[in-house]
């Protein structure tokens, strides 16, 4: 069985036992999260689309860390003119586990 959540402004193909990382969710280490925003469920040949939303349909998840992922650097420049600018961001993460798919 799969469901496809929003979360984050992405959406995400998900089964049960899948890891992922989406963007920052409030809650400790080792808490429960509910994905009520489900797109779609489906299992084998019947499948369940939302129009936006399945009702009724969530996922439950653990959440297994809180952080931060590589720093990417952005770097401009404008050549003849001595100008640079170089900048670097971390984005934060919460990694979870899914452990339950409610339809």
């Amino acid at each position: 069985m799969y469901a496809v959540i929003k979360t984050g402004g992405k959406q995400y193909r998900v089964t049960v036992g899948d890891l992922l990382r989406v963007e920052k969710l409030p809650g400790e280490k080792g808490g429960k999260l509910e994905f009520s925003e489900v797109l779609a469920v489906g299992d084998g040949d019947n499948i369940k689309v939302g129009a936006p939303q399945v009702t009724g349909a969530k996922v439950v998840a653990q959440i297994l860390e809180q952080g931060k992922h590589k720093k990417v650097i952005t770097f401009k420049k404008k050549k003849r003119k001595g100008y640079t600018k170089k900048q670097g961001h971390r984005q934060l993460f919460t990694a979870v586990k899914i452990q339950e798919i409610k339809a």
